[in-house]
Protein backbone atom coordinates (compact mmCIF):
# COMPACT_ATOMS: atom_id res chain seq x y z
CA UNK A 1 0.00 0.00 0.00
CA UNK A 2 1.13 3.50 -0.75
CA UNK A 3 2.00 6.23 1.53
CA UNK A 4 2.71 9.81 1.31
CA UNK A 5 4.48 11.72 3.04
CA UNK A 6 5.21 16.21 3.80
CA UNK A 7 8.36 17.33 4.73
CA UNK A 8 8.96 20.73 5.11
CA UNK A 9 11.99 22.24 4.51
CA UNK A 10 13.59 19.31 2.87
CA UNK A 11 16.12 20.88 0.79
CA UNK A 12 19.11 20.45 3.39
CA UNK A 13 20.19 19.07 6.16
CA UNK A 14 17.97 17.52 8.53
CA UNK A 15 14.56 17.67 5.90
CA UNK A 16 17.06 16.18 3.20
CA UNK A 17 17.92 13.29 5.09
CA UNK A 18 14.22 12.56 6.41
CA UNK A 19 13.16 13.04 2.45
CA UNK A 20 16.02 10.18 1.72
CA UNK A 21 15.12 8.15 4.32
CA UNK A 22 11.09 8.18 4.03
CA UNK A 23 12.25 7.50 -0.20
CA UNK A 24 13.84 4.22 0.84
CA UNK A 25 11.03 3.19 2.84
CA UNK A 26 9.05 3.42 -0.48
CA UNK A 27 7.16 6.59 0.66
CA UNK A 28 5.58 8.79 -2.24
CA UNK A 29 6.94 12.39 -1.31
CA UNK A 30 5.96 16.34 -0.85
CA UNK A 31 8.98 18.54 -0.75
CA UNK A 32 9.08 22.40 0.14
CA UNK A 33 11.31 24.76 0.78
CA UNK A 34 11.19 28.47 -0.05
CA UNK A 35 15.09 29.21 -1.10
CA UNK A 36 16.80 26.18 -2.05
CA UNK A 37 14.42 25.32 -4.88
CA UNK A 38 17.40 24.16 -7.54
CA UNK A 39 18.46 22.02 -5.03
CA UNK A 40 14.89 20.61 -3.95
CA UNK A 41 14.02 20.07 -7.27
CA UNK A 42 17.12 17.74 -8.25
CA UNK A 43 16.72 15.96 -5.02
CA UNK A 44 12.90 15.19 -5.72
CA UNK A 45 14.36 13.96 -9.03
CA UNK A 46 17.35 11.56 -7.81
CA UNK A 47 14.56 10.22 -5.56
CA UNK A 48 12.49 9.39 -7.99
CA UNK A 49 14.91 7.48 -10.13
CA UNK A 50 16.57 5.78 -6.99
CA UNK A 51 13.58 4.71 -5.85
CA UNK A 52 10.91 4.93 -7.85
CA UNK A 53 8.59 6.70 -6.52
CA UNK A 54 6.67 9.77 -6.97
CA UNK A 55 8.12 12.88 -5.72
CA UNK A 56 7.24 16.36 -5.87
CA UNK A 57 8.80 19.60 -5.26
CA UNK A 58 7.31 23.21 -3.84
CA UNK A 59 8.96 26.02 -3.44
CA UNK A 60 6.53 27.68 -0.75
CA UNK A 61 6.57 29.67 2.85
CA UNK A 62 5.47 27.53 5.61
CA UNK A 63 4.72 30.90 7.42
CA UNK A 64 2.51 31.87 4.92
CA UNK A 65 -0.88 29.93 5.30
CA UNK A 66 -1.66 31.09 2.06
CA UNK A 67 1.21 29.22 0.34
CA UNK A 68 0.49 26.13 2.80
CA UNK A 69 -3.14 26.49 1.63
CA UNK A 70 -1.29 26.29 -2.89
CA UNK A 71 0.82 23.21 -1.25
CA UNK A 72 -2.21 21.19 -0.23
CA UNK A 73 -4.12 21.72 -3.22
CA UNK A 74 -1.76 19.71 -4.81
CA UNK A 75 -2.31 16.30 -2.13
CA UNK A 76 -5.05 14.74 -2.18
CA UNK A 77 -3.96 11.86 0.77
CA UNK A 78 -1.57 12.44 3.14
CA UNK A 79 -0.14 9.78 5.72
CA UNK A 80 2.90 11.46 7.17
CA UNK A 81 3.67 15.29 7.82
CA UNK A 82 7.18 16.02 9.21
CA UNK A 83 7.18 19.86 10.52
CA UNK A 84 11.07 20.23 9.88
CA UNK A 85 10.82 24.09 8.42
CA UNK A 86 12.70 26.26 10.87
CA UNK A 87 15.46 29.11 11.55
CA UNK A 88 16.67 30.25 13.78
CA UNK A 89 18.24 34.29 15.12
CA UNK A 90 21.45 34.43 16.68
CA UNK A 91 21.81 37.64 18.62
CA UNK A 92 20.75 39.88 21.92
CA UNK A 93 17.03 40.18 22.32
CA UNK A 94 17.53 43.32 22.57
CA UNK A 95 19.01 43.85 19.03
CA UNK A 96 16.10 41.54 17.44
CA UNK A 97 13.76 43.70 15.37
CA UNK A 98 9.90 42.68 15.55
CA UNK A 99 9.83 41.95 12.33
CA UNK A 100 12.83 39.32 12.95
CA UNK A 101 10.76 38.11 15.81
CA UNK A 102 7.65 37.68 13.36
CA UNK A 103 9.48 35.82 11.32
CA UNK A 104 10.91 33.34 13.68
CA UNK A 105 7.39 32.85 15.14
CA UNK A 106 6.08 32.32 11.76
CA UNK A 107 8.79 29.51 10.51
CA UNK A 108 8.76 27.94 13.40
CA UNK A 109 5.19 27.85 15.14
CA UNK A 110 2.99 29.29 12.67
CA UNK A 111 3.97 26.95 10.19
CA UNK A 112 2.48 23.99 12.50
CA UNK A 113 -0.76 25.30 13.10
CA UNK A 114 -1.03 26.05 9.39
CA UNK A 115 0.11 22.22 8.06
CA UNK A 116 -1.73 20.59 10.71
CA UNK A 117 -4.94 22.49 10.37
CA UNK A 118 -4.89 20.89 6.73
CA UNK A 119 -3.53 17.85 7.08
CA UNK A 120 -5.63 17.01 9.67
CA UNK A 121 -8.79 16.29 7.29
CA UNK A 122 -6.98 14.22 4.99
CA UNK A 123 -5.80 11.95 8.20
CA UNK A 124 -9.73 11.53 9.52
CA UNK A 125 -10.15 10.18 6.13
CA UNK A 126 -7.89 7.46 6.71
CA UNK A 127 -8.43 7.43 10.76
CA UNK A 128 -4.99 7.03 11.10
CA UNK A 129 -1.81 9.45 10.10
CA UNK A 130 1.55 10.78 11.72
CA UNK A 131 2.53 14.26 12.86
CA UNK A 132 5.78 14.86 13.62
CA UNK A 133 7.28 18.10 14.47
CA UNK A 134 11.23 19.06 14.61
CA UNK A 135 11.80 20.40 17.61
CA UNK A 136 14.86 21.29 19.83
CA UNK A 137 16.72 20.81 23.10
CA UNK A 138 16.47 24.33 23.27
CA UNK A 139 12.45 24.59 23.78
CA UNK A 140 12.92 22.53 26.92
CA UNK A 141 16.17 24.61 28.71
CA UNK A 142 16.49 27.51 26.45
CA UNK A 143 19.60 29.06 25.07
CA UNK A 144 21.34 32.63 25.44
CA UNK A 145 21.58 34.29 22.07
CA UNK A 146 18.52 32.70 20.84
CA UNK A 147 15.61 33.25 22.60
CA UNK A 148 13.11 34.09 19.78
CA UNK A 149 14.11 30.15 18.23
CA UNK A 150 13.88 28.70 22.18
CA UNK A 151 10.31 30.25 22.57
CA UNK A 152 8.93 29.12 19.11
CA UNK A 153 10.36 25.00 20.41
CA UNK A 154 9.40 25.18 23.51
CA UNK A 155 5.93 26.59 21.49
CA UNK A 156 5.86 23.54 19.59
CA UNK A 157 6.45 20.88 22.24
CA UNK A 158 3.37 22.21 24.22
CA UNK A 159 1.75 22.46 20.58
CA UNK A 160 2.56 18.62 20.00
CA UNK A 161 1.15 17.48 23.44
CA UNK A 162 -1.99 19.19 23.26
CA UNK A 163 -2.82 18.45 19.74
CA UNK A 164 -1.97 15.01 20.18
CA UNK A 165 -4.48 14.61 23.36
CA UNK A 166 -6.98 16.05 20.75
CA UNK A 167 -6.16 13.66 17.77
CA UNK A 168 -5.51 10.38 20.13
CA UNK A 169 -9.51 9.01 19.69
CA UNK A 170 -9.14 9.79 15.75
CA UNK A 171 -6.22 7.72 16.02
CA UNK A 172 -3.50 10.24 14.70
CA UNK A 173 -0.28 10.27 16.31
CA UNK A 174 1.01 13.30 16.94
CA UNK A 175 5.15 13.74 18.69
CA UNK A 176 8.13 15.96 18.53
CA UNK A 177 11.63 14.96 17.75
CA UNK A 178 13.81 17.43 19.98
CA UNK A 179 17.19 18.13 18.22
CA UNK A 180 20.57 18.43 20.45
CA UNK A 181 23.65 19.85 18.29
CA UNK A 182 23.29 18.53 14.83
CA UNK A 183 25.36 18.69 12.11
CA UNK A 184 23.11 21.53 9.99
CA UNK A 185 24.02 24.34 8.14
CA UNK A 186 22.12 25.78 11.20
CA UNK A 187 25.12 25.72 12.94
CA UNK A 188 27.37 27.07 10.74
CA UNK A 189 27.92 30.04 12.79
CA UNK A 190 29.86 27.99 15.22
CA UNK A 191 33.47 28.53 15.33
CA UNK A 192 35.71 25.49 15.72
CA UNK A 193 36.33 26.79 19.08
CA UNK A 194 32.55 26.57 20.09
CA UNK A 195 32.14 23.15 18.63
CA UNK A 196 34.79 21.91 20.66
CA UNK A 197 33.57 23.88 23.87
CA UNK A 198 30.09 22.29 22.83
CA UNK A 199 30.83 18.54 22.42
CA UNK A 200 33.13 18.60 26.03
CA UNK A 201 29.60 19.04 27.22
CA UNK A 202 28.07 16.03 25.31
CA UNK A 203 28.56 12.40 26.90
CA UNK A 204 28.58 11.11 23.55
CA UNK A 205 31.15 13.74 22.47
CA UNK A 206 30.42 14.30 19.17
CA UNK A 207 27.90 16.19 17.41
CA UNK A 208 24.72 14.29 15.93
CA UNK A 209 24.10 13.95 12.42
CA UNK A 210 21.09 14.22 9.94
CA UNK A 211 20.74 10.78 9.05
CA UNK A 212 20.88 10.02 13.03
CA UNK A 213 17.54 12.10 13.36
CA UNK A 214 15.86 10.82 10.15
CA UNK A 215 16.53 7.50 11.27
CA UNK A 216 14.41 8.39 14.33
CA UNK A 217 11.89 10.36 12.67
CA UNK A 218 11.04 7.10 11.07
CA UNK A 219 11.38 5.04 13.65
CA UNK A 220 8.47 7.67 15.48
CA UNK A 221 6.50 6.97 12.04
CA UNK A 222 6.54 3.50 12.26
CA UNK A 223 5.91 3.17 16.11
CA UNK A 224 2.84 1.27 17.74
CA UNK A 225 -0.52 3.91 17.80
CA UNK A 226 -0.39 4.05 21.71
CA UNK A 227 2.92 6.37 21.19
CA UNK A 228 1.54 9.60 20.84
CA UNK A 229 2.19 13.14 22.60
CA UNK A 230 5.74 12.74 23.49
CA UNK A 231 8.74 14.90 22.81
CA UNK A 232 11.59 12.28 22.40
CA UNK A 233 15.30 13.71 22.32
CA UNK A 234 18.08 12.83 20.44
CA UNK A 235 21.29 15.19 21.82
CA UNK A 236 23.69 12.06 22.69
CA UNK A 237 22.65 11.92 26.27
CA UNK A 238 23.90 15.81 26.93
CA UNK A 239 20.50 16.17 28.65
Amino acid sequence: MKRTALITGASRGIGRAIAIRFAREGYDLVLTCIHSVKELKELAEQLEEDYKIHCLAIQADMGSYEEVGHTFDKINELDVLVNNAGISYVGLLSDMSAEEWQNVMHTNLDSCFYTCRLAIPLMLRKHRGHIINISSVWGSVGASMEVAYSASKGAVNAFTRALAKELAPSNIQVNAVACGLIDTDMNSHLTLEDLTDLCEEIPADRIGTPDEVADLVLQVANSPAYLTGQVITIDGGWR
